[in-house]
This record gives structure tokens, sequence and C-alpha cells, in this order.
């Protein structure tokens, strides 16, 4: 399989739905996944182990960074019902699915609502009070960092944001730059820490200072 899926708008495989079922939230949930997604047919390892470590989402405005088929999206809806979910990917296929899972999973459970956007579709002046993402760490340290770099000064001042990266992909010179980073106030964009490590994964905290 072809990793098109990081940075194309428009994967170059067939589109061809098929069913997905998946445990989130405590939930087995009914989906639909599609080829040309990141991690098409089944939850991927990294996003469970961040989806098992971090605490529960607050209310307000909450971002899935690189959302996928929505894994992350669904379960902060179904754990916060009371928040915003804003769920983002250059993937107009993976939106598309995240839209679809969304409206089958509000069919049967309480869900917050989930705006599976482009980046650019994302309100500017939009702030959240927590960011969770596997982020696409093979796009290259200078294309990560130039995302990290467009959301994560996005939090709220009271906001903390949770990235899932594997030990062996570079984890700790990815928080060593995390940490290093000062905003257009020039103010840090907060302290960073690891929370967990597990199964060949690191879970990097931002909490903003």
């Amino acid at each position: 399989m072809t990793e098109d899926h990081y940075f194309s708008a428009e994967p170059a495989s067939q589109d061809e739905r098929f069913p997905l079922s998946v445990r989130l939230a405590g939930f087995t949930l009914n989906l639909e996944g599609a080829p040309g997604v990141f991690s098409h047919d089944r939850l991927d390892l990294g996003t469970a182990v961040l989806l098992d470590r971090v605490p529960a989402p607050p209310k307000g405005n909450l971002l899935d960074l690189g959302c996928g088929w929505g894994a992350i999206a669904l379960t902060m809806g179904l754990l916060q019902p009371d928040a915003r979910i804003w769920a983002v990917d250059v993937n107009r296929r993976a939106l598309d699915l995240t839209r679809r899972n969304a409206e089958s999973v509000g069919q049967e459970h309480p869900l917050a609502p989930i705006s599976a956007l482009p980046p650019d579709h994302v309100p500017p002046l939009l702030r959240f009070e927590a960011i969770w993402s596997n982020p696409p760490i093979r796009i290259g340290k200078e294309a990560l960092h130039a995302l990290l770099a467009s959301w994560l000064p996005r939090l709220t001042s009271r906001g903390e944001a949770y990235l899932v990266v594997q030990r062996n992909l570079g984890s700790d010179s990815l928080a060593a730059w995390m940490s290093a980073q000062v905003g257009d106030d020039g103010r840090p964009w907060g302290s960073v820490d690891r929370i967990a490590s597990s199964k060949g994964f690191r879970i990097l905290r931002l909490t903003r200072s």
C-alpha cells in the first residue's frame, strides 16, 4: 500500500468502501473504510495507544489533526458529547469517511458534532481546548514541523496537545523541537513532556504555559 494518503487530496487507489468494525470509547462501532486512507482497514496501533492513555477530553473546541477515517474524532465525540469536534485532513476521501462514520455513530449514540474539513476551511481565529493527533511522521521533518507549527499554537491558554509518535521515528527529537518553539507573540508554545511509552510508541504532551 502506498502512503499517498499522507499528502494527496485525491488518493490514487480506487474508492471502494467496505465495512469496518472497531471498538472506540467502550463501544463496538460498525463503520466504513476505504483504500487510500491511513490505516484504512483497522485501528492502527499508535492511535490505539494514544486513545488508551489520554485523559478524558474537555468541553469546547477539540481538534483531531490528520483524522483519517475518524478514529480520534469519534472517540473525542463519544467521550465528550458537549464538545465541538474539528476533524482535519488534506485527504478528501478521509474527510468523507469521517463525515459518514460520524453520521452513522450519531444515530446510535450521543455524539458531539463533528466537522470534517480540509485545513483551510477551519475558521482561522478558532482556538482549541485540546488537540489529539497521530501525526504523519513520514511526510518528512520539514513538512511535519510546518504542519505542527500551523496548529499547535492554536491551543487556548489552558489547552493541551497529545501526539503519539513511534519511538524509532524521532519522538525524542520532535519533543526537543517542540520545546524550543516560540509563537508570534514571543512566548514559548508551552512545556513538553512524555506521559507514556508503550508498544514502541511514545505519547508527547504539550501544555500551554
